[in-house]
C-alpha cells in the first residue's frame, strides 16, 4: 500500500504545515482570552457538530454500501463505514486527498473486492464528491445573492480558482469517463511528449499500465449509462453529506449564543471555503482554510469572536475528522482481512 517513504513524507509534510499554521493563527494573540471565549460554547451545539461530521462520514459509507451492491456484493454497512473512515484518514493526512482512495482500494481487495470494481465505486464517489461543489460555487456565481457576495469579495480570487480547478478535474475526469477513445488518445499522446521532452524515461510497463487504467474509466462510463437512477442517488445523497459538514459552521454560530444571520448564508459560505481549498496541494485544506475562514465570517462573528469561533468550527469539521478517522482506521487495520468473511467468497460476489 504504497512505499514506507511516502507515508513518513506525507506526514511530515502534514506536521509542517500544522505548525506553520498554528504560527500564523497564534501569533500575537492573547491564548488564555480566546480559550475563555471557547469555553462559554454551548456543548450542546458543539455536540450536534461533531454528530454531523460522523454522519458525514458514514454518508459517503452508505454510498459505497449501495453502489456495491448494485454490482452484485452484498456487505455489511459496517465493513462500509470502515472503508469510509480509511479514506478520510488519509484524505485528511495527504495534499489533495490524494491518499485516501488508494488506502481504500487496498482494504476492499483485503475484502476479496477486486480492484476494478473497487475503482469503479470509488471512482463514482470522487466525481459525485466534487460535482457538488461546481454546482454550489456555479449557482451561488450565478445567483450572486447580495449577503454572501458581499462577504466573499476579499477572497473571490480563491473562489474562482477554486471552481476553476474543480471544473477542470470533473470535466477531465467526465472525458476519461464517457470518452474513453479520446482519453486514451490524449493520455498516450501527452505520456509520448514528456518522454521525447526527457522529463520521463521511456517505459513499456508505463504505457500499458495506463492502458489499463483506461479500462477502468471505460467500465464507469458503462455503469452511468445502465444506472443512471442509482447516479443521481448517489450524487442526492452527496449534497445531504455535503451540506452536513458546512452545517457545522452555523452550528458554531449558534453555539457562541449568537443570532441574526441566517443559516443559509453560512451554510453557502462555509461551502464556498471548502470549493476554493478542495483542489489546493495541501492537507485538508490546512493553513487557507483557517486564513479564508477569518477573512470571510469576520462581519458574521466579530472581531472578538471570529478567531475562537474559526478554532471551534475547524476543529470540528476538520480535526475532529481526522482524529476520529485515525481511530477508526486503526480499528480497520486490525478488523479488514483478518478472518474469513461470511459475507463473501474471494472475489467479492454474493453467494
Amino acid at each position: 500500500m504504497g512505499n514506507k517513504k511516502n507515508h513518513i513524507l506525507n506526514l511530515l509534510f502534514l506536521l509542517l504545515v500544522f505548525s506553520l499554521t498554528i504560527w500564523a493563527v497564534f501569533k500575537g494573540e492573547d491564548l488564555s482570552l480566546i480559550f475563555s471565549y471557547i469555553r462559554t460554547a454551548d456543548p450542546v451545539y458543539l455536540f450536534l457538530g461533531i454528530l454531523c461530521v460522523v454522519t458525514f462520514i458514514l454518508g459517503e459509507a452508505i454510498i459505497i454500501c449501495y453502489l456495491l451492491r448494485v454490482l452484485g456484493y452484498r456487505v455489511r454497512a459496517t465493513r462500509c463505514y470502515l472503508y469510509s473512515f480509511i479514506g478520510f484518514f488519509f484524505s485528511c493526512i495527504t495534499p489533495s486527498a490524494t491518499g485516501g482512495q488508494p488506502a481504500q482500494v487496498y482494504y476492499m481487495k483485503k475484502d476479496h473486492i477486486p480492484i476494478p470494481e473497487s475503482t469503479l465505486v470509488l471512482m463514482i464517489v470522487t466525481i459525485t464528491y466534487k460535482m457538488v461543489l461546481v454546482v454550489l460555487g456555479i449557482l451561488v456565481l450565478l445567483l450572486r445573492p447580495r449577503r454572501v457576495m458581499v462577504y466573499l469579495e476579499p477572497v473571490m480570487f480563491w473562489i474562482y480558482l477554486g471552481l476553476a480547478l474543480n471544473v477542470f478535474c470533473v470535466t477531465f475526469m467526465m472525458i476519461l469517463v464517457f470518452h474513453p477513445k479520446l482519453a486514451k488518445w490524449l493520455m498516450v499522446k501527452g505520456l509520448k511528449l514528456l518522454e521525447r521532452m526527457h522529463l520521463l524515461r521511456k517505459k513499456g510497463k508505463r504505457l500499458k499500465k495506463l492502458e489499463s487504467s483506461m479500462d477502468d474509466y471505460h467500465a464507469a462510463g458503462e455503469f452511468y449509462w445502465k444506472h443512471k437512477p442509482v447516479v443521481i442517488r448517489a450524487f442526492l445523497i452527496t449534497v445531504v453529506q455535503r451540506l452536513l459538514l458546512f452545517f457545522v459552521t452555523y452550528l458554531t454560530y449558534r453555539a457562541f449564543g449568537l443570532s441574526g444571520e441566517n443559516m443559509v448564508t453560512i451554510v453557502c459560505l462555509q461551502g464556498m471555503i471548502s470549493l476554493a481549498v478542495d483542489m489546493l496541494p495541501l492537507p485538508g485544506g490546512m493553513g487557507i482554510s483557517e486564513r479564508l475562514f477569518l477573512s470571510i465570517f469576520t462581519p458574521v462573528f466579530g472581531t472578538t469572536l471570529l478567531l475562537p469561533a474559526m478554532i471551534v468550527s475547524r476543529g470540528i469539521s476538520y480535526y475532529s475528522q481526522l482524529t476520529i478517522s485515525a481511530i477508526m482506521t486503526v480499528a480497520a487495520h486490525f478488523i479488514i482481512g483478518n478472518y474469513h468473511s461470511k459475507e463473501s467468497k474471494p472475489g467479492g460476489k454474493a453467494t
